[in-house]
């Protein structure tokens, strides 16, 4: 079992240091990878007024930049986490596929396997937390252990960058 009381304490810690957005973000990435693991770490915000989605965070700029905007697809991805506040989770890149025009990509980065966490303030989705492995990596205990671990913090992550 993960030790997650240290990968927390390191977090509060870094997020209470934090002076800039990215910082805070680092801080939620840290704690990701410290207590549920992730090749690729990514935070996506959503304007549902203008139905775009932003990258606002990444920890591989190279191959997935925070500029620019795209549109939000209306698909079952999006009525599970947009309309039912519900983690999305995908362990094989064909059923990433279904959902992700750019799962080529997710696949030669040797991501297999999503999680999507939903951020919800004010009762809107406003973010969602996105970390990616390999294919069959997340487990429903990893799953569980991310809705535990990082709900509360990418809450509080989101609300400070507003």
């Amino acid at each position: 079992m993960t030790d997650t009381h240290t990968a927390r304490l390191n977090f509060e810690k870094a997020l209470s240091d934090a002076t800039t957005q990215d910082q805070a973000y680092d801080a939620l990435c840290a704690l990701t990878k410290a207590t549920v693991d992730a090749k690729l770490f990514t935070v996506m915000t959503a304007d549902m007024d203008a139905m775009l989605a932003r990258r606002v965070y990444t920890d591989d700029a190279e191959n997935y930049p925070t500029t620019g905007t795209k549109e939000i697809e209306m698909n079952r991805w999006f009525e599970q986490v947009h309309g039912r506040h519900e983690t999305f989770v995908s362990n094989t890149l064909a059923d990433i596929d279904t959902v992700f025009p750019d799962a080529e990509l997710i696949g030669k980065l040797g991501c297999g396997s999503v999680i999507n966490l939903p951020v919800i303030l004010g009762g809107k989705m406003v973010a969602t937390i996105n970390i990616l492995h390999e294919e069959g990596y997340y487990t429903p205990e990893r799953v569980a252990l991310a809705q535990e671990v990082l709900t509360l913090p990418a809450m509080a992550v989101l609300a400070l960058a507003a």
